[in-house]
């Protein structure tokens, strides 16, 4: 079971959203304010995908007359879970055989650009995004897809979401490679993003990343989206804030 996370009441969440933002205006003299966020779970629910995407296996099941057809179709959104196989098991599909032959058809198409189009933004995020974009600060995407498979795709759907991109003030940093762990990019690569200016504030839904991002940048308020995360991490720091979402008030 994962652990669970105290959120802030919606009233210090607006505050502190609010605080972030004003700590977007640039300063005669210092560093441009830099605000980081991470896509999947983060910005998006990248759920829609998966549930696309086994809808379309079971539309593949269906012409074979296979009896787990019906349970796949009647995957919804909301009930997916971080992992596939905890999904699958969710809807009744267990047979190590069909779970093998999930895995690999999620797999194939989760990771790729074409179907990123089905993500939705998490309520709030591109009116705070923007918000932090006019008051001045470069927004920094930063995220655990790669290049290769999900650039282009990651590109249009922020496009697509309303979010500041392909404009001055505004990075995509994707991974080289898509075996690098998620965790290890970005404590490699975080300190990098203070080429491009100071820190103010870095959201993401994965615990062992907000817990890096406070070593990288200490006097930053780092934001843990309280989604979903990986099974096993680890423990959230307590100067991190925990939030479900980027409504404003």
């Amino acid at each position: 079971m994962l652990p669970s996370y105290t959120r802030l009441p919606m009233a210090e969440q607006s505050a502190l959203m609010a605080r972030i933002v004003e700590r977007c205006r640039p300063v005669p003299g210092q560093p441009v304010p830099v605000v980081v966020f991470d896509l999947d779970g983060t910005l998006m629910d990248n759920r829609p995908r998966t549930e696309v995407i086994l809808k379309e296996l079971a539309h593949e099941l269906r012409v074979e007359a296979h009896s787990a057809a019906e349970s796949l179709a009647a995957a919804r959104a909301e009930e997916l879970a971080y992992l596939l196989g905890d999904s699958l098991r969710r809807l009744g599909v267990e047979h190590p055989e069909l779970m093998t032959r999930a895995e690999s058809f999620w797999k194939s198409r989760f990771f790729s650009d074409a179907y990123l189009k089905h993500d939705v933004a998490i309520a709030g995020a591109t009116t705070f995004a923007r918000a932090c974009y006019d008051a001045g600060a470069v927004l920094v995407y930063f995220t655990g897809r790669d290049l290769p498979l999900m650039g282009l795709g990651s590109f249009g759907s922020l496009r697509d979401l309303g979010f500041p991109i392909g404009i001055v003030g505004t990075e995509l940093v994707l991974k080289p490679d898509a075996a690098i762990p998620d965790e290890q990019f970005k404590r490699a690569e975080g300190p990098k993003i203070s080429r491009i200016g100071k820190i103010v504030a870095a959201f993401d839904n994965e615990p062992g990343n907000c817990n890096a991002f406070l070593e990288i940048a200490p006097d930053s308020d780092v934001v843990f989206v309280d989604t979903q995360h990986l099974p096993g991490a680890p423990d959230l720091h307590g100067r991190v804030h925990v939030v479900g979402d980027f409504r404003m008030g």
